[in-house]
């Protein structure tokens, strides 16, 4: 081979190999979570704080009729962490209006949160469009699991929340456009687990999901892929502290 041909095809597979490298290792890659201030929430994720953190898209697992983008924001403060979501829909298909129930049966953003990555334990965390939430503790025993209600929750342990319904009037079977909720986890209520509160350089791991209801049938979405079940912790992404 004549040597002004070597060197341009030496790059050309150079630049393939690191092409195919980046990929790969974007398959795998952590998510960094940025140092805020803390702030009001207001559901529309308007505040100045967010501009710093990145959209993630969640991954489409199963559609019905339309697979509505859905993604997310993370940061972490002094005092807690914060997760704002948005998912583009057209209807509030859940009439769950209470509390603690099965409100997964309707639609829901969800987001898990492991502390320990050695250790099976993580805080589960379910909204619907209308504001009722269920908020979990699960121990999960190679995929024997259970959620238990935290105690004492209220004052400064409790979640904060705000949805916005976007398009349309936050009732059951509206018609709307998208809803988004920003979510803030106070570091009491976490009271007891390890690597609480994060400092720079801790490793928690994570999934952030989604189910909606319309058109009678479900459709789920994810940050990090599973097969049957949100519990698969084994799948969960990773959560780097800046």
């Amino acid at each position: 081979m004549k040597i002004q041909y070597f060197f341009p095809l030496i790059l050309i597979l150079l630049s393939a190999y690191m092409q195919r490298s980046k990929s790969q290792t974007s398959e795998i890659e952590s998510l960094t979570v940025i140092k805020c201030e803390d702030f009001k929430l207001t559901g529309d994720g308007e505040n100045k704080q967010w501009s710093g953190a990145d959209w993630v898209e969640m991954l489409a697992l199963k559609s019905a009729d339309k697979a509505f983008t859905t993604r997310f924001k993370i940061m972490y403060s002094a005092t807690g962490i914060y997760v704002f979501g948005e998912c583009q829909d057209g209807q509030i298909s859940t009439d769950y209006t209470t509390d603690q129930g099965d409100i997964w049966k309707g639609d829901v953003f969800e987001v898990f949160l492991q502390t320990d990555p050695e250790n099976p334990l993580y805080f589960e965390y379910e909204i619907n469009p209308l504001g009722t939430e269920l908020a979990i503790l699960v121990p999960n025993n190679k995929g024997d699991f259970f959620g238990w209600s935290p105690w004492h929750y209220e004052g400064d342990r409790r979640v904060q929340k705000a949805v916005k319904i976007h398009g349309g009037k936050p009732a059951s079977g509206e018609k709307i456009d998208a809803w988004t909720v920003e979510i803030f986890f106070p570091y009491t209520l976490f009271k007891a687990l390890k690597n609480v509160p994060p400092i720079s350089g801790t490793i928690w791991k994570a999934n952030f999901c989604r189910i909606d209801h319309d058109g009678g049938s479900s459709s789920m979405w994810a940050w990090k892929k599973i097969n049957k079940s949100f519990h698969e912790y084994q799948k969960y992404g990773t959560l780097v502290f800046q």
